[in-house]
């Protein structure tokens, strides 16, 4: 029996191997991050703002801006990507090399305990630490939120983490391997540093925006999928006939489905710097209070534990499937 076994292991074993380079990878990210300042795409974003500056010139017509967009797109993409992917392939073990490049493009899976945070600073009225907490997390100013601001912004970024994290990297992972998901998730990035409802980047940040929206948008779906079912037929059918088509569109949609299972309000107008940016409202009840993000938090976390359990389940079922049929 065991010879046997072991010979039905071994047809698949790249299955089982990338199935546990999965969930050791999305549970060592989601319970022991690395600093900020040592994430290798936090050190993307760096370098991302600061070409943006050089490159993108607002005054200039709206096609050098999107040429501009393209050219700095490809320039950051193209020899990172290259340059990972190499080293991945020539590695002797592979999936170790692998599970690495997943636990460091999942660091924002962490959210979770900052949403946490933040909730505990709203509840002794400390604004200032919220939002301190809060800035390095959001592509906005966060200087002038109040409460029910803190609350949606923490809500809403707890709600969309996953889209382009767990999920993500389970899907891209599995259909395309490394190379795949490293585009996906430095477009992610590119996208959130440069958003186009900032009217900096209304047109530079528009190719990344659009590719990033595309290759996200059935991870978005299955995201919003997991979470609709806790909310009832309600958030189901938000999810399948969205009342706001807002921009960014992945997150809009997963939005609406979390403030129809929380009958709560989201949306709204956003700042940067001092200009005010009216947004549409995703308006399903009252303005979001302390005891919302916590209840986000739950079906988060329910949620989570849906795609984790997928991981071990399903090449479960594979392995039962081989032995029944040997």
């Amino acid at each position: 029996m065991v010879p046997e076994f072991t010979k039905i292991f071994s047809q698949d074993s790249q299955l089982y191997t990338g199935a546990l380079v999965l969930l050791v990878s999305v549970l060592l990210a989601r319970i022991a991050p690395l600093p900020r300042n040592l994430q290798p795409l936090e050190w993307l974003s760096q370098v991302a703002k600061n070409l943006s500056v050089k490159v993108n010139h607002t005054r200039r017509a709206s096609s050098q801006q999107l040429i501009a967009g393209t050219l700095a797109m490809l320039l950051l993409i193209v020899p990172f990507w290259a340059l990972i992917s190499f080293f991945v392939e020539l590695a002797e073990f592979p999936w170790f090399f692998e599970a690495i490049v997943i636990y460091l493009c999942l660091q924002d899976d962490h959210f979770r305990y900052i949403a946490n945070e933040v909730v505990i600073s709203i509840k002794r009225d400390n604004k200032v630490r919220a939002r301190s907490l809060l800035a390095p997390w959001l592509n906005r100013s966060t200087q002038s939120l109040s409460s029910v601001g803190l609350c949606k912004a923490t809500i809403e970024r707890l709600s969309t983490t996953s889209i382009y994290g767990t999920v993500s990297a389970i899907l891209f992972y599995s259909i395309g391997g490394i190379p795949l998901f490293i585009v996906a998730r430095m477009l992610k990035q590119l996208e959130f540093c440069w958003p186009i409802y900032n009217p900096q980047y209304r047109h530079f940040g528009m190719p990344v925006y659009a590719l990033s929206t595309v290759i996200h948008f059935i991870p978005a779906k299955l995201w919003s999928l997991s979470l609709a079912i806790q909310g009832g037929p309600q958030s189901l059918a938000a999810m399948f006939n969205p009342k706001v088509n807002g921009v960014p569109m992945n997150e809009y949609q997963t939005c609406e489905v979390v403030a129809c299972a929380l009958k709560i309000e989201l949306g709204g107008p956003v700042k940067f710097n001092d200009l005010k940016v009216n947004m549409s409202k995703l308006n399903y009840g009252c303005h979001p209070q302390e005891n919302d993000v916590q209840r986000a938090l739950k079906i988060n976390s329910i949620a989570f534990s849906l795609w984790a359990l997928g991981i071990i389940v399903l090449p479960g079922i594979w392995a039962a499937l081989r032995v029944i049929q040997s």
